[in-house]
Order: C-alpha cells, then sequence, then structure tokens
C-alpha cells in the first residue's frame, strides 16, 4: 500500500479491527464444530440402544445441531462478505481520494511549471535583445573605427604629400639660391651676419649718443 494511503484513517482502523474479526471468526467457527460433535456423538451414543426413541430423538438433536453450524457458519460467511465488500469500498475511496490529491498536485505542478517556462522564456527574449543591441553597438563602432581608420591614412597620406612637397620646394629654393650667389661674392649667410653687426653698431651709437 502507498505511503499516502497509510497516513488515511482507513487503514488504522482495519488493523485495529482485524484482531477482534478473528477472534470472533475463530470463536464461531469453534462452536460449529462442537455442535457437529456434539451431534455425531449423540447419534454414536444412541446407536447401540436399538431403541428407536432415543434413536430417534438422537437423530432429531443431530439434525438440530447441525443446522445450528450451518447457521454459524452461514452467518460467518454472510459477514466475511460484507465485510470484505465493505473493505473494497474503503480502499477504492481510499484510492479515489489519492487519485483526487494527485490530481491536484499534478495541476498545481503544471501551473508552476508553466509559469517557470513563460518566464524562462521572457527572460529569453530580453536575453536575446540585448544581445541584438550589443551587436548592433558593435557593427556601429566598428564601423566609426574603419572610418577614423580611413580618416587618420588619408591625413597620414596627406602629411606625407605636404612633406614631400615642402622637401621639394626647400630643394628647388637652394637650387634658386645657389644660382642666385655670384662666385668671388659674399653669400647671404655672411651678408645677413654683415648688416646684423651694423644694426649693433648703430644701436651702440645711439646709446652713446643719447649717454652723453
Amino acid at each position: 500500500m502507498c505511503p499516502e494511503l497509510r497516513s488515511k484513517p482507513y487503514p488504522r482502523r482495519m488493523a485495529a479491527a482485524t484482531p477482534q474479526r478473528r477472534r470472533q471468526r475463530s470463536v464461531r467457527v469453534t462452536v460449529a464444530v462442537l455442535l457437529l460433535s456434539v451431534a455425531t456423538a449423540v447419534v454414536v451414543v444412541a446407536l447401540p440402544t436399538q431403541s428407536s426413541f432415543w434413536l430417534s430423538l438422537a437423530s432429531v438433536g443431530a439434525i438440530a445441531l447441525s443446522w445450528a453450524a450451518l447457521r454459524i457458519m452461514w452467518t460467518e460467511v454472510l459477514q466475511s462478505r460484507q465485510e470484505s465488500a465493505r473493505e473494497r469500498a474503503a480502499t477504492a475511496n481510499a484510492y479515489k481520494s489519492l487519485y483526487a490529491e494527485r490530481a491536484a498536485d499534478h495541476a498545481e505542478f503544471t501551473s508552476v511549471m508553466t509559469e517557470r517556462l513563460a518566464e524562462s522564456t521572457k527572460v529569453q527574449r530580453e536575453l536575446e535583445h540585448e544581445v541584438v543591441t550589443h551587436q548592433r553597438a558593435a557593427v556601429e563602432s566598428a564601423a566609426k573605427l574603419t572610418a577614423t581608420t580611413d580618416e587618420l591614412k588619408s591625413a597620414q597620406d596627406r602629411v606625407a604629400e605636404l612633406e614631400h612637397s615642402l622637401a621639394e620646394q626647400r630643394a628647388e629654393a637652394d637650387e634658386a639660391l645657389t644660382e642666385w650667389i655670384v662666385p668671388g661674392e659674399p653669400s647671404v649667410q655672411a651678408l645677413a651676419e654683415w648688416e646684423a653687426d651694423q644694426a649693433n653698431a648703430r644701436h651702440r651709437g645711439v646709446e652713446q649718443t643719447e649717454t652723453a
């Protein structure tokens, strides 16, 4: 029997009533056997007498005792059938109650699992949305990085072009300056130094005049 059925009051009552029922059955069976034994003994005792009176009396007594024993056994059989029917009905009711409890538990379990599944689906959708958002942000960041890299490369190319152009202009200026300077005449640097010396001399003369 299941543990759920053990918790019901019916099995406990039946367990308590079983010894009493067995005692009643044993007493009734014993009484019936004694009645049959007495009937047999009466007939056996009356047979040697060869008296019609005692034989008739013994026969009547044996028949009466036999019917009494049969009545006792028939009552025992009927009571046993009734108790078996009651036990089967109680067992059926217990299983019915157990089935109802199991059905309620199953319905509750189904409801709980449905709620958990709905929550899991909701969380999964939220996570998928976050993943899509992060993927879009990553794509935008990659696009911005690519654009910045292209701009940096263009700027580097432009700087290289300007440096090359400046180097060419410097080379052309140096070449033009070299062609402009006449051999035997002071160079541009010497002329610049001479002008600087003249300017310093004039400045010292002005200061001496102001001091005098």
